[in-house]
């Protein structure tokens, strides 16, 4: 059998994302990276270069499939929260290494920023508004959709209720909350209109 090396990339990428989520950047060790994707230590500076480069793929390849997983829906908006608030809920890995890299390198990469821009041009365009207003409703579908990950159970779920009902009921109050807010703060928007749900 000849040496697959995009197995190997493939395997070293899914081994760092694990090392990362759990101890961060500065407490990844490319050894426990390198024996987690039956790879040798050698493979990642080969592949990668460096750990923080190595670090900065792994968020890429995320990133990419999330964008792939939840494309962006400028004109449904509400539903857009909802399908993100679901991926991020189904793996909250993702936000936890996304976290770890707003601890350890603040501020954004040029990928993020381009992302975040481009969303916000797109809202601007299609709702006739400002860049600037744009990612104001940007910046609330993210905190929307990232709310239920990142409070803790104890906090969000007070009265101990069946976690997948409030989470029903929470996913319905965000979605609501962010149609309140495009009507609020997009006036001219022509979108489709937001089937308010029973919370």
């Amino acid at each position: 059998m000849g040496y697959d090396s995009a197995a190997t990339r493939g395997r070293l990428l899914d081994a760092a994302f694990d090392e990362f989520v759990r101890v961060g950047l500065a407490g990844a060790r490319v050894d426990r990276i390198a024996a987690a994707a039956s790879a040798n230590k050698q493979a990642i500076y080969a592949y990668f270069g460096s750990k923080d480069a190595l670090f900065d793929a792994v968020l890429t390849d995320r990133l990419t499939v999330l964008a792939d997983m939840v494309p962006f829906t400028p004109a449904d908006l509400p539903g857009y929260t909802g399908a993100l608030l679901d991926a991020l809920t189904a793996d909250p890995g993702l936000l936890r290494l996304t976290q770890w890299k707003a601890l350890e390198r603040p501020g954004a990469s040029q990928l993020e920023r381009d992302a975040h821009v481009s969303k916000a041009a797109e809202i601007a365009e299609a709702y006739g508004v400002s860049l600037e207003t744009g990612m104001d409703m940007l910046m609330l579908v993210v905190v929307a959709a990232q709310s239920w990950a990142t409070t803790a159970p104890e906090i969000r779920n007070p009265g101990d209720a069946d976690e997948s009902g409030r989470l029903a009921r929470h996913r319905a109050a965000m979605t609501n909350a962010i149609a309140a807010t495009v009507a609020e703060l997009l006036p001219a928007a022509e979108a489709p209109a937001h089937r308010e749900l029973r919370i």
